[in-house]
């Protein structure tokens, strides 16, 4: 698209790393949080969160999303005790890592200056450019920044019975908006991406509408990050519990990355990583690891 748009040979950047259309990143979710909706408190503990830092890493994690507050209703959490929980952990993993790319979930200008100066690398705004100083902050570090449809919701607050006349024109609508706000305020292109957010201010419904017609949203232009994993959607689709919902979740992941998703921000690490290698694969973009069948 060029100047006022996306880079027009699509390159993505985050940290020093440059990545093309074809590449399809894994980013591992790395809650600080006692009660996150799935496997609550699991990496809470320092120990146990460095712990999934170096298994996401071991099983081909591209990046890391480190998060303070659970996105739904819980415990009250304050920008002092997000940045106590985010911004040492996200130094510590820098230091440990140094060319792991870093992403830090977080609504707040504050958190996220204190995360980039600490080593982040990519400012995942999940509530839709709610601060509206965060997208220079972004511009300020030189990071990243995904820019998600809300609906205008506040942060951690549940959609009831919300409606849309068409929920793809209104995630396109918003953001592109929130895109174009972040090239106003200074921030690379190439550093700017796009995210649906399924379940964030969406039925089950909507969340299935956006997926079967993701498509539109890549043809923006913008390089389209999802998060799918173990969502309720999916959950409701089959009817399956948080915990039986991988499967689903590999589905709506491959149909993602199918109609054109780069970033997939998830909880099974090796799994997406396979599923993601095959659509690959499939799309001709990938050499097989081991073509010997038929052949010897």
């Amino acid at each position: 698209m060029g100047p006022g748009g996306p880079p027009s040979d699509g390159t993505l950047r985050i940290g020093a790393r440059s990545f093309a259309p074809s590449e399809r990143l894994v980013m591992a979710i790395v809650n600080r949080t006692p009660d996150s909706f799935y496997d609550p408190g699991s990496t809470w503990a320092p120990d146990r969160a460095l712990a999934r830092v170096q298994e996401a890493v071991t099983q081909g994690a591209d990046l890391v999303d480190i998060g303070g507050v659970k996105a739904g209703h819980g415990q009250v959490v304050d920008e002092a005790e997000e940045i106590r929980r985010v911004v040492p952990f996200v130094e510590t993993v820098r230091a440990r890592w140094p060319q792991l790319l870093i992403s830090v979930d977080t609504w707040r200008s504050g958190v996220a200056a204190a995360a980039c100066r600490a080593g982040a690398d990519l400012l995942n705004d999940a509530w839709g450019g709610v601060d509206p100083e965060l997208a220079g902050v972004a511009a300020e570090f030189g990071a990243a920044l995904v820019c998600a449809h809300t609906a205008g919701l506040a942060p951690r607050t549940n959609p009831h019975r919300i409606e849309y006349d068409d929920v793809v024109a209104d995630v396109i609508d918003a953001c592109s908006t929130l895109a174009r706000r972040a090239l106003a305020e200074g921030v690379d292109p190439s550093r700017i991406i796009v995210d649906p957010a399924h379940d964030f201010a969406k039925t089950t419904a909507h969340s299935l509408e956006v997926t079967r017609r993701l498509g539109e949203l890549v043809a923006t232009g913008w390089p389209v990050l999802v998060s799918v994993s173990r969502k309720d959607f999916v959950g409701e689709s089959l009817d399956v519990p948080t915990e039986a919902r991988l499967p689903g979740t590999l589905a709506a992941t491959t149909l993602a990355s199918w109609l054109g998703a780069r970033i997939h921000r998830v909880h099974d690490v090796a799994a997406v990583r396979q599923a993601l290698d095959l659509t690959s694969c499939v799309a001709g973009e990938r050499l097989p690891a081991r073509p010997v069948r038929g052949l010897r």
